[in-house]
């Protein structure tokens, strides 16, 4: 058994909060597995009953399939703007109150805040690259995704603070991103109302 240390309920925190933003029931499910199985002793048994793992994974298979989906992942995010940061905010609340280390609200503050990001973070880049001229595949996004998530937080079960350091770098990363593909699409935007601008101007103009 890998049983964490109090003081690394807050990195567990930040990266649990992280990965809701991208897939909370993927989370919820994840944790629920690690604290029934005996993997580590820091989940606590609300995430471990069978009635909350069933629903997990029934909503996580849901998300996959939405999640792949050109413009219905994008209705799936909007759905998940007020679900996803929750989740991470209560999963937080719970990890600290079963540590004992950390405050329930203040677990919960850190826990919503960076699901609240790394969620803008994945609905932003989904709706950028939906409409997005450039052949981007929401299949291999999405599928990325889930084993970031997965593989994060498996991390996180034997190394809090070095799986927290992966989960703010790719935060940053992802903000980044976001801003580039923005800046982009922007641009192609402008440039295509430009043309049609002009297609239209040399329509209405009498010949010489």
């Amino acid at each position: 058994m890998v049983t964490l240390l109090p003081v690394s309920v807050l990195p567990l925190v930040f990266t649990s909060g992280w990965a809701s933003g991208i897939n909370a029931y993927a989370v919820v499910l994840l944790l629920g597995i690690f604290g029934a199985t005996g993997l580590t002793d820091e989940v606590p048994e609300s995430l471990q009953r069978p009635d909350v793992l069933i629903v997990a994974g029934v909503l996580f298979l849901c998300e996959a399939v939405a999640d792949k989906i050109p413009y219905v992942d994008s209705a799936w995010d909007t759905v998940h703007t007020v679900i996803r940061p929750v989740s991470g905010a209560v999963v937080g609340a719970l990890l600290a109150g079963q540590s004992g280390s950390l405050s329930d609200l203040a677990a919960g503050a850190v826990g919503g805040t960076t699901a609240l990001a790394s969620h803008t973070v994945k609905a932003g880049t989904r709706m950028a690259i939906n409409t997005s001229p450039e052949p981007f595949s929401n299949f291999a996004m999405s599928s990325a995704e889930d084993l970031g998530v997965g593989g994060v937080v498996t991390f996180a079960m034997f190394h809090p603070q070095a799986a927290a350091i992966i989960a703010a770098v790719l935060l940053v990363l992802g903000l980044l991103v976001l801003f580039f593909l923005i800046r982009r699409i922007r641009r192609f935007l402008r440039r295509r109302a430009q043309r049609r601008e002009e297609k239209r101007i040399a329509r209405e103009t009498p010949p010489p």
